[in-house]
């Protein structure tokens, strides 16, 4: 048995694993906070090229987690995966942040650094994110069923504590701190490279302490084994015009009933998920087009504190460690209390058509900084503004250049 914290149900385990998750999720957010601007700023794409980068850069760190929670399950088991692709993680930050550097090779290096830094940082962190909230609940006892619920909210939490700090203090680093003549975006790279090795040592550190549970095969591809075992059965005895109630009941030849049943319950709940890739293709603009959409706003709250461009995606996550206690202590007890059902279902409804009206706040948002904002001239060219005083139309030639198609009227 573990040892406890304090004499609670609560093993000492579980400090190393939220204290890495936290540092972790600062490295990561914080990285992520400053791409966009990185990219069109220090590299000099354009915003299109620079958004489809930050999102297939994205979509890869959501793919990964599929590859780790195989290698897990199946070869290596929580703990080891965690420190190898750590590793992994930690020298994706160590490289980019080497590219984010001026005096280190040309544009080319750089791009080439920043892309290979940016596929490592992927492997690692989705890598190790099945396995390490699993590896937190794997540390209770299977009697402490309220104390591992607690747990995984602290863990929550300490996600969301980590990218509030992080999408405030990086942008801070970039932009108030100057190195090399510019804006400091090896700092800005540099500090959540630091802050991932903080997040490797604090997880070595309590490998006395862990229970480790050895890797027992990983369901996904058994799944996918009965699915495609029950297609391709189907498909062969169709033709002899035999039937079965559900088409995964091919299966059972092969795969046991609990395990077909399990499936057709997971088929049924993917349904409540079909619109969810709409919502996170929108939901994801936040770190590009949403800050670049920023900056070309004013920022300034008063004379107060002028808010950085890529600090906007500060106030997702700060929102939800307000919003979270707030509903669960208060609204929704008093919900309950007007004998309304709030069911998870409901809870989502309502999410998903507050976010639509945000989605159309933004759109709205955007329309108007087209209308009044003068996009800055491509790198080696000027801007020309002409104001015509003159108390009539005035037509203005350039030599080569047809600039000036329809007379400029008088400035009233």
């Amino acid at each position: 048995m573990g040892k406890k914290l304090c004499g609670t149900n609560y093993p000492v385990s579980i400090v190393f694993v939220v204290v890495n998750e936290f540092c972790e999720r600062f490295s990561y957010y914080g990285m992520k906070a400053v791409l966009t601007l990185y990219f069109v700023s220090y590299l000099h794409w354009d915003k299109d090229l620079s958004t489809a980068v930050y999102h297939a850069f994205s979509s890869l760190c959501y793919f990964t987690p599929v590859l780790g929670a195989i290698i897990a399950d199946s070869w290596l088991g929580k703990f080891k995966t965690i420190i190898y692709l750590s590793i992994v993680y930690v020298i994706g930050h160590v490289v980019k942040s080497v590219g984010a550097i001026p005096t280190v090779g040309n544009s080319t290096v750089h791009i080439a650094l920043s892309m290979f830094g940016l596929i490592l940082i992927a492997f690692g962190t989705g890598g190790i994110k099945p396995c390490v909230a699993a590896f937190g609940g794997d540390q209770f006892d299977e009697e402490h069923v309220a104390e591992r619920r607690k747990f995984f909210s602290i863990f929550y939490m300490s996600i969301n504590a980590g990218s509030v700090l992080s999408t405030f203090i990086t942008p801070l680093l970039r932009g108030e701190v100057q190195c090399f003549g510019g804006d400091c975006y090896a700092l800005a790279f540099g500090v959540p490279a630091v802050l991932m090795i903080v997040a490797l040592v604090v997880f070595i550190a309590g490998s006395g302490l862990y229970k480790r549970n050895p890797p027992e095969g990983n369901i996904l591809l058994d799944v996918c084994k009965c699915i495609g075992f029950a297609i391709s059965k189907r498909l062969k005895r169709s033709k002899y015009g035999s039937k079965k109630k559900h088409w995964l009941d091919w299966a059972e030849e092969k795969y046991p009933v609990r395990l077909i049943q399990e499936i057709k319950m997971v088929l049924r709940v993917l349904l409540l998920f079909i619109p969810l890739p709409m919502f996170w293709a929108l939901f994801d603009q936040q770190g590009s087009r949403w800050t670049l959409q920023a900056t070309r706003m004013n920022l300034a709250f008063g004379n107060s504190f002028i808010l950085k461009p890529d600090q906007m995606q500060m106030l997702n996550a700060l929102l939800i460690l307000v919003f979270v206690p707030i509903f669960d202590v208060v609204i929704y007890p008093l919900i309950s209390f007007c004998s309304i059902n709030v069911t998870p279902l409901r809870k989502m409804a309502v999410g998903m058509i507050i976010a639509a009206l945000a989605f159309g706040a933004a759109t709205l948002v955007e329309v108007n900084v087209v209308k009044t904002v003068v996009e800055p001239a491509p790198q080696g060219q000027c801007l020309l503004q002409v104001f015509n005083l003159a108390k009539k139309n005035v037509t203005l030639k350039i030599p080569d250049r047809d600039l000036f198609q329809q007379p400029i009227p008088y400035l009233q």
